[in-house]
């Protein structure tokens, strides 16, 4: 049974902030008279983000689900600014980075992506998009050109799930009346992606642009280019 279909992580995979994280928050928060450090924000996010409750909400209902992601996000911020003292304007500082990030020109494509992903489409495989995401995540990839690519753009806060909780991919397989030997997942966390789709009997390919897994023993590629060349085996 060949590969049908090849499943995308976004942030990370096929996508990338404009600017760094922490850059993005120091900007901003100046303006509201909190100066931080970019280096500073940005060991402090991934600390913040990493430690996180999952993104994902089982048992919200559709309509409220856009408020509870603001509030996941909210928490996490707040979080990354606590080691550095009072913040007294920051609930306007979080709206307007929550907006930033939810624009397109804050982020953009790795350079391989759109020729990556029309030669899957072009072969005939069935694309989408399996993110640990909320639901601007959408607009973003229409922004950047590349959301018509994609069968679907799956985000956990939407699903219910986050990787590397197989029932995320569990349930877009059934949707997309898919078996897991018949997809390819492509990510760039070991943990998420990597375990993540192994879990749903999935095969997944890391993707380690800085080369820092040469040693693991995973299947992996330096840039979605390499995804056609190991199509061939894991087929």
């Amino acid at each position: 049974m060949g590969i049908q279909a090849v499943f995308f992580d976004a942030a990370g995979t096929l996508i990338t902030t404009a600017k760094s994280v922490g850059e993005s928050y120091a900007v901003i928060a100046q303006k509201y008279g909190m100066r931080v450090t970019p280096e500073e924000l940005s060991g402090r996010f991934h600390i913040c983000f990493n430690g996180a409750s999952p993104l994902a909400f089982p048992s919200a209902q559709p309509a409220a689900i856009g408020e509870l992601e603001k509030d996941w996000w909210r928490r996490v911020v707040r979080e990354v600014f606590s080691p550095f003292g009072a913040f007294d304007r920051f609930d306007d500082y979080f709206d307007e980075l929550f907006a930033h990030f939810a624009r397109a020109e804050s982020w953009m494509l790795y350079p391989e992506a759109v020729e990556t992903l029309r030669e899957l489409s072009r072969r005939g495989l069935k694309l989408a998009v399996v993110s640990n995401f909320d639901s601007r995540l959408i607009e973003i990839l229409h922004g950047l050109g590349v959301a018509g690519w994609f069968d679907g753009i799956f985000v956990s806060s939407y699903v219910g799930y986050a990787k590397p909780d197989r029932r995320i991919f569990d349930i877009i397989l059934q949707a997309r009346q898919l078996v897991p030997e018949q997809v390819l997942h492509v990510g760039d966390s070991m943990a998420n992606d990597v375990a993540g789709a192994a879990s749903a009997g999935l095969k997944g390919i890391l993707v380690d642009r800085k080369g820092a897994h040469r040693d693991a023993a995973i299947s992996r590629v330096g840039s979605l280019r390499e995804i056609l060349d190991h199509l061939d085996c894991v087929a």
